[in-house]
C-alpha cells in the first residue's frame, strides 16, 4: 500500500508547478479588480454605456423605423425596421464597451498616470497587464450587451431561440475589438492620434450594415463593408437573433477570434518593449 501511495501521489515539484500555474492564471484578475475599484468614483461613466444603445434603438429603430417600413429578413420574410436594427446595435454595444477601455483609458494609465510602472513593480508581468485590460474590457462590453439583449427581449425584438448565443458572441466581438484596440494604442503618441480611432469607429458604426441592409450598397462598397470587424459581429448577431443560422457563420467567428488573439499577441510584445525596455 505504501508503495502504491507513493506512485499515485504527485511529486512535490509537480504540486508546486500546478500551484504556480493557478497563481499565474489569476494574476490578470488583480488588474481587473484594480479597474473595478477605480470605477467606484466614476460609476456614472460606466452606467451611461447602458443607455446609449437603448436610445439609438428608440430613436432610430422605432422612431425612424415608422417611416422606413418593413425590410426582408431571413427567407425573405418581412421584418420591422426595429427588428433589423436591434442586432446591429447589440454588436455595436459590445464594440463600444470594449474599445474605449483598451484605447483612451489604457492610454491615460500608460502615458500620464504611469499606472503600469507601479503594477510591474509587483509580481504581475506585461502579459498579465495586457490580458487583465482585455478581460476588464470584455466584462464591460458583456455587461452592456446583456442589458441591451434583455431590453430586446422585453420589446419583442428577438425572433429565434438561437438568440441564447447572442451574449457569447457579444463577448467574442468585445474580445476582437479589445485586442485590436490595445495593440493599436501601443503606437499612439498623443491624444491627437486618437482622431484615427474615431475615424475608424464612427464609419464602422454607421455603415457596417448596422442601419442599412448590405444589398443597398454599391458592390465595391459592399465588399469593403464585409471586410470590417464590426460587420462580422453584426452578421453573427443578426443571424442568431432572427434565426438565419448557417455554417458560414463560422467564418465570422474565426475572423473575430483571430483579430482578438492577434491583437493581444501584438500588444504583449509592444508593451514589453515600452514598459520594460
Amino acid at each position: 500500500m505504501t508503495d502504491q501511495h507513493h506512485l499515485e501521489a504527485p511529486a512535490p515539484s509537480a504540486r508546486a508547478s500546478a500551484l504556480g500555474a493557478i497563481v499565474a492564471g489569476r494574476r490578470p484578475l488583480k488588474l481587473v479588480e484594480r479597474n473595478a475599484m477605480a470605477y467606484r468614483r466614476s460609476w456614472y461613466v460606466f452606467v451611461a454605456g447602458f443607455f446609449e444603445p437603448v436610445l439609438y434603438l428608440l430613436s432610430i429603430g422605432i422612431g425612424v423605423g415608422a417611416l422606413v417600413g418593413d425590410l426582408p429578413g431571413p427567407g425573405g420574410q418581412p421584418i420591422g425596421y426595429e427588428v433589423f436594427v436591434a442586432p446591429g446595435l447589440l454588436a455595436a454595444a459590445a464594440m463600444n464597451g470594449a474599445i474605449f477601455d483598451t484605447t483612451f483609458n489604457f492610454f491615460v494609465k500608460y502615458k500620464y498616470a504611469h499606472t503600469y510602472d507601479a503594477v510591474l513593480a509587483t509580481p504581475l508581468s506585461v502579459h498579465d497587464v495586457a490580458l487583465g485590460e482585455v478581460i476588464w474590457a470584455l466584462l464591460r462590453g458583456a455587461a452592456y450587451s446583456a442589458a441591451f439583449l434583455v431590453a430586446m427581449v422585453v420589446l419583442g425584438l428577438v425572433q429565434s431561440p438561437w438568440a441564447v448565443l447572442a451574449l457569447p458572441v457579444a463577448v467574442l466581438i468585445g474580445f476582437a475589438f479589445a485586442g485590436a484596440g490595445l495593440a493599436a494604442t501601443t503606437w499612439m503618441r498623443s491624444f491627437i492620434d486618437f482622431d484615427y480611432v474615431m475615424l475608424a469607429m464612427v464609419p464602422m458604426f454607421l455603415f457596417s450594415a448596422t442601419f442599412f441592409p448590405l444589398d443597398r450598397y454599391p458592390t465595391a462598397i459592399g465588399w469593403l463593408v464585409r471586410a470590417t470587424p464590426l460587420y462580422q459581429g453584426v452578421a453573427l448577431e443578426r443571424a442568431l437573433v432572427l434565426g438565419g443560422v448557417s455554417w458560414g457563420l463560422l467564418v465570422h467567428v474565426a475572423y473575430l477570434a483571430a483579430l482578438g488573439a492577434g491583437g493581444v499577441w501584438i500588444a504583449t510584445r509592444r508593451l514589453g518593449r515600452l514598459l520594460q525596455p
